[in-house]
């Protein structure tokens, strides 16, 4: 993937290696994440993003201004025979710096994000928040994302 310019200036580029740490930070950065997140345990990540990179399907991108990654999202396409042979595409992990929150990079990243999926052929676009995320469902909405399922989870490990 090459890089793109947003128009606040922001450059959404793939994510590498050294990103990981400013990446995991994000994730870290609210209570969720830091119930989740362990920023210290840098091994674990470090494989996670060698899977994700390794992976064609995956795009694990950031947005960086001023040399400093602000943002992240990860993008999975994913074929699939339901929907008459649909590929669909499901964003993931989208954070924005706490410094940059309330900028448009959130909107820039999303908007980027559905671009890349029809690009991709994806006919679908899915995302999942929090249902304690009360300003992310409005952020999703005002996108144009409508809350049409109910999402279940399953933990596998402890």
């Amino acid at each position: 993937m090459t890089s793109t310019t947003t128009p606040s200036g922001c450059t959404i580029r793939t994510a590498t290696r050294e990103d990981v740490p400013a990446v995991v930070a994000m994730l870290a950065d609210d209570p969720l994440g830091a119930a989740r997140e362990d920023p210290t345990d840098t091994a674990t990540y470090a494989a996670a993003y060698d899977r994700v990179a390794a992976d064609p399907g995956q795009r694990l991108v950031v947005a960086e201004r001023d040399g400093r990654v602000v943002g992240t999202l990860q993008l999975s396409v994913i074929p699939g025979l339901s929907r008459r042979g649909a590929t669909r595409s499901i964003i993931e992990g989208v954070r924005v710096a706490r410094g940059q929150r309330g900028t448009g990079l959130g909107t820039e990243l999303i908007t980027w994000a559905v671009e890349e999926s029809r690009r991709a052929g994806c006919s679908l676009v899915q995302l999942t928040s929090d249902a304690s995320r009360t300003d992310a469902r409005r952020f999703y909405e005002r996108l144009g994302f409508e809350a049409s399922h109910v999402g279940f989870k399953l933990p596998l490990h402890p």
